[in-house]
């Protein structure tokens, strides 16, 4: 008689599958409830023969990566990824987030016990951060910010704006539509390649609330164009009484070396502009968040618009941005400033290991882009680990997911915006991909 086994028995225990080191991750972010939920799901499958004994670990894990968000390593090479959550938050930021996801003084003065000023100290480190700002706004990110400036100074009157700067942003959003639904009226100049102080001052009248001008964040036009700078403009603004908005986009504080073509936020105030906005999550590295800076009293009407309650933000994020502007660099500010040599190193060595292992790698030069709407055209010269491209779905799949970008037939791992200290994480990833 032929010995039968049955398959049942062969499937792992409970606890045996939460000991698995693949499940320490998931055990620290969704508790060891809802990852005993999925094994026993995973043990179901098993039993009733959708799955072998052997799979029960990984479908456990396949299961609970439908619980968003999950842990991604960007190594394609674009330092603020739109589709990943754009800037990764510092170690300090973090911390912050802990404390503030509990009971805090967000609205209350401890020393006196009467109602404080919401965000009083992030707003303080914002200020100190941009000294030319007369006074800073946080709202919910730069669309509403432009939103809320636009609706106070300009509702039922026109804004003057360059042809040339009518964007569309993410998600098919474009920013002429954005204008409009705040009641304003648009008063287009110039032409798409060619815009003078000229055409802005026959503009300006009577119906004028305000002039706008956008910084082309993410795009760039070569050849004969021409648009005037934020002096120029600021000085016909202050000539015709009518204040001069100017969007810089991609949170850049002060001038970056590295980017000597983005324009900031200190710069453009100082040469005249009345307000300035731009976003948290981008070269900043922090929070989604839309940042006003400017003159005190037209910073002050934004905030005593009705509007303002609506766009506020919350607690979480004025933590996150406080520690930001307070906790010295950041995963964007370190992976921009990464030199290239440090990084040929890292995927050196991490190449070497990855072959040591039996996998085929090799480290390659490689060239990443700033992202999120930030520097067009800007390349950051690096290096990555190049893999066979039949992983890139596997990788994609792994928990943590590992992203990278497939050039000439390779998966290319970049390591301009992983931090040092994930090359092991990647290592053990690849390996258990290719096993």
């Amino acid at each position: 008689m032929t010995n039968m086994v049955d398959l049942r028995r062969l499937i792992p225990r409970t606890d045996a599958v939460l000991a698995d080191p693949r499940f320490t991750e998931p055990l620290a972010r969704y508790g060891r409830a809802q990852v005993k939920a999925a094994v026993n799901e995973a043990q179901r499958l098993a039993r009733t023969g959708d799955i072998g004994p052997d799979a029960v670990p990984e479908a456990a894990l396949g299961l609970l990566a439908r619980h968003g968000p999950r842990r991604v390593v960007n190594a394609t090479g674009v330092l603020l990824h739109t589709n990943l959550g754009r800037a990764p938050l510092s170690d300090a930021a973090v911390r912050a987030l802990s404390l503030a996801a509990g009971t805090t003084d967000i609205e209350l003065d401890l020393g006196t016990g009467r109602r404080g000023r919401r965000g009083r100290t992030a707003l303080a480190a914002l200020a100190a951060a941009v000294p030319d700002a007369e006074a800073v706004h946080v709202v919910n990110n730069n669309a509403a910010a432009l939103v809320l400036a636009v609706t106070t100074l300009a509702q039922g009157r026109e804004v003057v704006i360059s042809r040339g700067e009518m964007v569309e942003i993410g998600d098919g959003f474009r920013l002429p539509d954005l204008l409009v639904a705040t009641g304003a009226r648009l008063r287009e100049v110039g032409t798409t390649n060619r815009t003078r102080v000229r055409d802005y001052a026959e503009a300006i009248g009577e119906h004028t609330g305000a002039v706008l001008k956008v910084h082309p964040s993410n795009y760039r036009i070569e050849g004969f164009t021409g648009t005037p700078d934020i002096p120029a403009l600021a000085a016909l603004c202050r000539e015709r009484g009518v204040p001069l908005v100017a969007d810089a986009g991609s949170g850049l504080l002060r001038p970056e070396p590295l980017l000597p073509e983005e324009p900031d936020t200190a710069t453009w105030l100082h040469q005249g502009a009345d307000l300035v906005t731009a976003s948290g999550d981008k070269l900043l590295g922090g929070p989604q968040c839309g940042l006003v800076f400017g003159r005190a009293d037209l910073v002050e009407r934004l905030r005593r618009h009705p509007l303002a309650r609506a766009l506020r933000v919350d607690k979480l994020t004025l933590a996150a941005l406080e520690a930001t502007l307070t906790g010295g660099d950041n995963p964007t500010s370190s992976g921009l400033s990464a030199k290239p040599q440090e990084l040929r190193r890292r995927a050196e060595a991490l190449a070497a290991r990855l072959k040591e292992a039996g996998v085929s790698a090799w480290a390659v030069e490689s060239t990443g882009t700033v992202g999120g709407g930030a520097a067009p055209g800007v390349t950051l010269p690096g290096a990555a680990v190049a893999l066979d491209a039949s992983l890139t779905e596997v990788l994609r799949a792994a928990t943590p997911a590992v992203l990278g970008r497939v050039e000439r037939g390779h998966l290319l791992l970049d390591l301009r915006a992983v931090p040092a200290g994930d090359d092991d994480l990647i290592f053990e990833t690849v390996v258990a991909a290719c096993t």
